[in-house]
């Protein structure tokens, strides 16, 4: 036992489990805890908004896959962190969300600034603790930070903030090791013996590959069964891109390459994948989830196995580590080596959809930049290290298309979530974590305009984050929905900007304008060499990719269409 402030105790857990950056805005409610956290060296990173606080905590927990630290101001600060814990929550991010409250002794008076912080994130958290008194704020914090990275999600501490103050007698505990698993002998037994006995066996790599370093495993073990691997949605960096085996993402916008390995499968083993509903809709025409194949989930998360997707067998595990029980158990077996003739039609799979999204690019003209090809333009100029973050979107979706990567973790995004905003926010909590990587964020100007701000941020703290600005006058998503639902009427998506790079100029960021397709890619290039936080203005025609879904609107009835046209004139 040591005697210390509780200031003291709660800086000193975070620093014993390896905590040095911190996201948030000064706040009274924990100043005397912030006091202390340059001698702790932890770096508080000041920025323009708690929600993107939050968003810079969940991608730097994605890079260095430890916890990333957010904390605001009781009250309002707080509140403004929901959106983006609820993005960490979909994405496992280990995100730890530390919100003072207001004081304990005029608790449900109604004071200044003072809510009931808990119920908001009851259901976005993997685990929630008020600390119900000083003497217990290092245990409680210790406890929260574990299950963080033990249970792959973000947990919120509550603080009042009374409880910062006075002396006690106390213990900073030693973070845990969390240990885990290649999974049942049984059930590994009978996963190999489905992909032995399996003549056209399909890989999905998901996110939990990612997260416990499992893509090598995994490329040796498609390599010895000779057989696809499809990458789960807006996980496009969770296998090699540039591999004979690797057919691209699943979801919207995704490859159909994939798509049509997944439909001719007999056997799909899903390797860290919750199989959720929205990244295995039907694309291009192709209901590839037939239900004929018999599907092995391995999933660290029990609660996932079997829930979205009927299932031939569930595995709870790590994926990485039952990737390599499984090579084992099919060495030891002497199972079937791979088929040749089944890699040929791969190859041809492959090299037809390349060709088919290649013809998709449509004609740029008056100072417009049709935007699949630009996304084509930035992919070919894109650093094979670079991070890339993307946000919600027309244009930002049909990145999927396009992004490829060969490292992991390279790609961030706000998952089944899809909130606006997320993209630049992510980006420079990436950077922080990896100073030494390109981080680059994709944004249509709608998001841009939720957070911009941070560009101040940029500037400030001196992180060199680029943000590829999508520039099309319009909320894009939407309008494709009325387009195709609503007759072509246009309500509320019409947007009138200004020239953001400009904008980021008046900021102290350098700031870019882009109106022609051959300037595209070396203006990414300059943008990253010149280490320099920069905004890209992509000038983009309004062409716009198919809705995300079909299956969300219902046509109007007859009269109220006549009624409509008849005042349209």
């Amino acid at each position: 036992m040591t005697r210390m402030t509780s200031s003291e105790a709660f800086v000193e857990t975070l620093v014993a489990h390896g905590v040095n950056t911190a996201f948030g805005i000064a706040g009274s409610a924990y100043m005397d805890a912030m006091d202390l956290f340059p001698l702790a060296g932890i770096r508080l990173v000041s920025v323009a908004h708690e929600q993107n606080a939050a968003h810079m905590a969940d991608g730097y927990s994605r890079i260095t896959n430890r916890h990333g630290v957010c904390i605001a101001q009781n009250g309002p600060g707080v509140t403004n962190f929901v959106t983006a814990i609820a993005a960490a929550y979909w994405a496992h991010s280990p995100v730890v969300a530390i919100t003072p409250e207001a004081g304990s002794t005029t608790a449900g008076l109604g004071g200044f600034q003072e809510t009931d912080q808990m119920p908001i994130f009851s259901k976005i958290t993997r685990y929630q603790v008020h600390v119900n008194s000083p003497t217990r704020i290092a245990e409680l914090t210790h406890r929260a930070m574990t299950i963080a990275l033990d249970e792959r999600g973000p947990v919120q501490v509550n603080i009042p903030r009374d409880y910062f103050y006075g002396e006690l007698e106390t213990t900073i505990p030693s973070p845990q090791p969390i240990e885990r698993s290649a999974g049942g002998a049984a059930s590994l037994d009978r996963a190999a013996e489905l992909l032995a006995g399996s003549t056209r066996p399909v890989i999905i790599a998901g996110g939990g590959l990612v997260m416990g370093d499992g893509i090598e495993a995994t490329r040796r073990l498609a390599e010895r069964l000779g057989c696809p691997v499809v990458t789960s949605y807006l996980h496009n960096d969770a296998f090699p891109a540039s591999h004979p085996l690797a057919c691209g993402p699943l979801g919207y916008q995704g490859s159909k390459a994939a798509m049509q390995c997944l439909a001719e499968a007999d056997v799909v083993l899903a390797l860290g994948s919750r199989l959720g509903p929205f990244g295995t809709l039907p694309q291009h025409g192709i209901d590839y989830w037939t239900g004929e194949a018999q599907v092995i989930q391995v999933d660290a998360d029990p609660r996932v196995l079997g829930l979205v997707k009927p299932i031939a067998l569930g595995i709870r595990a790590d994926a990485g580590l039952a990737a390599e029980a499984l090579l084992t158990r099919l060495n030891q077996a002497d199972a079937p080596r791979p088929d040749d003739d089944r890699l040929a039609r791969l190859a041809a799979t492959k090299g037809g959809w390349a060709a088919e999204l290649a013809a998709e690019t449509g004609p740029s003209e008056g100072g417009r930049i049709d935007p699949r090809a630009a996304l084509s333009e930035l992919q070919k100029a894109m650093p094979a290290d670079a991070m890339v973050s993307t946000d919600i979107g027309n244009v930002c979706s049909t990145a999927n298309s396009y992004l490829t990567f060969d490292h992991a973790p390279s790609f961030l995004a706000a998952m089944s979530w899809g909130n606006c905003g997320y993209a630049f926010p992510a980006a420079i909590g990436a950077k922080v974590a990896a100073p030494d990587r390109p981080a680059v964020a994709y944004v249509g100007e709608g998001a841009w305009g939720m957070s911009l701000a941070e560009t101040m941020t940029c500037v400030r703290e001196r992180i060199p984050v680029v943000a590829v600005v999508f520039d099309n006058q319009q909320w894009g998503a939407e309008k494709r929905n009325q387009l195709d639902f609503f007759d072509g009427r246009e309500v509320a998506t019409n947007l009138e900007n200004p020239d953001f790079s400009a904008v980021a100029r008046a900021m102290g960021a350098d700031g870019v304008r882009v109106e022609h397709l051959d300037q595209v890619g070396d203006a990414l290039r300059a943008a990253i060499a010149s280490n320099r936080p920069t905004v890209l203005t992509l000038r983009l025609s309004q062409t716009l990719a198919a809705p995300f879904r079909r299956d969300a609107f219902k046509p109007k009835p007859t009269r109220l269409l006549e009624k409509y046209r008849a005042l349209s004139g």
